[in-house]
């Protein structure tokens, strides 16, 4: 398959497309439709055929598509063949949500490492990950070869606490605080602003609400 820049709306609705494909393989289901896919996962057919046209030819028409194949080969788009260690920077009460929740559940991914500036959990093991004090952020993503963390601190403190993690070898960062923090080429941001997504959830309810009054 020749390498290409896949647009980053099709990037997120692949995670979604795979966890459905294994309940499908679950269920003993061993193909499906772009319509029943649609169906499942809320997305129109025509995206879906979309988003699937970017890596060739997935399915054959009159068939649609062979569950176990496609299972496969999103396995191999998204890494889920490798586990992926994430640091947690801040256990407050959303990081020990995240704590609680974890990931490898559900996905390759798992919190292996978290780090908080209060001397009363540091140096502790929370819901099975190791606690380390903020002092050893660098040295820890080094040693443990972590590319990936999820930012859950104050944002007074958030972009100096992000220079310490890309310094110490961080790629990718989940920014959960509200500051848009800054970081140099080659690492990549992707902000979660929570109270900025229930006011536009809000918006859309009142306003369609009036159109329907």
């Amino acid at each position: 398959m020749t390498e290409q820049k896949i647009p980053r709306a099709t990037a997120k609705r692949l995670p979604i497309y795979y966890r459905y494909l294994n309940i499908l393989l679950d269920a003993d289901k061993t193909r499906v439709s772009s319509t029943e896919l649609s169906e499942a996962v809320k997305v129109d057919s025509a995206t879906i055929r979309r988003d699937f046209s970017y890596f060739g030819a997935l399915g054959k028409r009159g068939y649609g598509y062979d569950v176990e194949s496609l299972i496969k080969f999103f396995r191999k788009i998204l890494n889920q063949d490798r586990l992926t260690s994430v640091a947690l920077i801040g256990v407050g009460n959303l990081g020990h949500a995240l704590l609680n929740f974890n990931f490898h559940q559900d996905s390759n991914v798992r919190i292996s490492a978290a780090f908080d500036i209060n001397e009363e959990i540091a140096n502790t093991i929370q819901s099975g990950v190791p606690i380390y004090p903020m002092s050893d952020l660098r040295t820890q993503l080094e040693e443990q070869q972590i590319q990936v963390a999820i930012l859950t601190i104050p944002s007074d403190v958030a972009q100096e606490v992000t220079n310490e993690a890309v310094a110490g070898g961080i790629k990718g960062i989940l920014n959960f605080t509200p500051l848009r923090i800054t970081v140099p080429k080659g690492v990549r941001v992707q902000n979660v602003d929570l109270t900025n997504e229930l006011q536009t959830l809000i918006y859309f309810l009142e306003h369609y609400n009036q159109k329907e009054a």
